[in-house]
């Protein structure tokens, strides 16, 4: 399956697939994470994450971390293992960092990962034909960000990964034919970021914006030229006193990429690559309502589209809805970490279950 974990290899997916605990841009007010040492919750986090899609089939793993703040005034810096394994036969290991020193003027993220996914499709890329795709995957990845003035942080990223991509039998010349064969891949890019968020993790007011880029280039090692471009907007506010809403516009375009490097509709309830083209752009909402200390609910309703080439958004082919709803667990409140349950509809019989850790924005 083509796309499943580019994110990762791309940074977005090692922030958002991957961990979506992950964020680029953090807060400048880091109160939400000064307690009582006293009433300190445990540095220790464990918790267990599923999904089930029909084309992904039924996944299992777990996240084990540290959390440690490393000096008063920054956020809790998170360091850990995860893995999963689905009844595919599909596996996922990683390894992460997640980390803030000096009052949050200094950010680093990084990861490595490695796995093997396989993938039953009934109707793969729209071509009619059924397949069972395998994905193998290596990728690492840095990235690190300055703050330059209250709120705006900039930086550089890079990674490298050795991505490749199989499926049996006629399927699997179908894709050496139009080139869906995957690549090694090595880039490098910077990132700009603004962020007046109240808190990291889980916010309830304030705005966030980061833009950043990929240039792969074949000089630094990689099979392909070409270049990515990101940029996600969020808000959020409080329309009652339990209650955030939160909006979220996300967009990645491409420029001379191979199919390999194309983008993905990556809505909630779709599997990530199974719908490709060279742009994509959604705008999503997610309601949040508190019920009692730790447990809440939520809905949400999205929309993308793909794009570029012969796909245009003024076809209702390539427009993708997207609507759920669940539960919230907070589970670890000093540190903004929740737990989501939720189930996820989108066209054409796509849909989703997940438990999974951290807000998807």
């Amino acid at each position: 399956m083509l796309d499943t974990f580019r994110k990762l290899r791309l940074g977005a997916v090692m922030l958002l697939a991957l961990l979506p605990v992950f964020s680029v841009a953090q807060p400048i007010d880091t109160t939400e994470d000064v307690s009582d040492p006293g009433a300190e919750e445990s540095p220790w986090l464990l918790t267990p994450l599923l999904s089930s899609e029909p084309k992904l089939g039924a996944t299992l793993g777990g996240l084990g971390a540290y959390l440690k703040r490393f000096d008063a005034g920054s956020t809790q810096s998170m360091m850990g293992l995860y893995g999963t394994y689905s009844d595919t036969e599909s596996w996922v290991l990683a390894a992460f960092a997640d980390i803030y020193l000096n009052d949050n003027k200094h950010k680093i993220v990084a990861g490595a990962v490695s796995g093997e996914i396989n993938n039953d499709y009934d109707d793969f890329l729209g071509v009619g034909l059924p397949a069972r795709t395998k994905d193998d995957l290596e990728a690492y990845f840095v990235r690190y960000s300055y703050q330059v003035r209250p709120n705006w942080y900039l930086g550089g990223q890079a990674i490298s990964s050795n991505y490749a991509i199989g499926a049996d039998g006629l399927l699997g010349a179908f894709l050496e034919l139009i080139g869906l064969t995957g690549f090694d891949s090595v880039g490098v890019g910077a990132v700009a970021e603004y962020d007046t968020r109240d808190r990291q993790r889980d916010p309830s007011s304030g705005n966030k914006f980061v833009a950043h880029n990929i240039a792969y280039r074949e000089s630094l090692g990689g099979d392909e030229s070409f270049d990515v471009l990101h940029a996600e907007y969020q808000h959020y506010f409080q329309p009652l006193d339990r209650m955030v809403l939160a909006m979220q516009v996300k967009g990645r375009w491409t420029n001379e990429a191979p199919l390999g490097g194309y983008s993905s509709a990556s809505l909630r309830g779709y599997v990530v690559g199974n719908y490709i083209a060279r742009n994509w752009t959604h705008v999503d909402f997610d309601a949040r309502y508190m019920v009692g200390e730790r447990w809440g609910v939520v809905g949400f309703a999205g929309v993308g589209c793909l794009y570029g080439g012969d796909r245009s958004c003024t076809y209702s082919d390539d427009i993708y809805p997207s609507v759920g709803g669940g539960f919230i667990y907070k589970l670890k409140q000093e540190a903004g970490i929740v737990i989501r349950a939720e189930a996820a509809f989108g066209k054409d019989d796509n849909k989703g279950f997940y438990l999974r850790l951290g807000h998807p924005f």
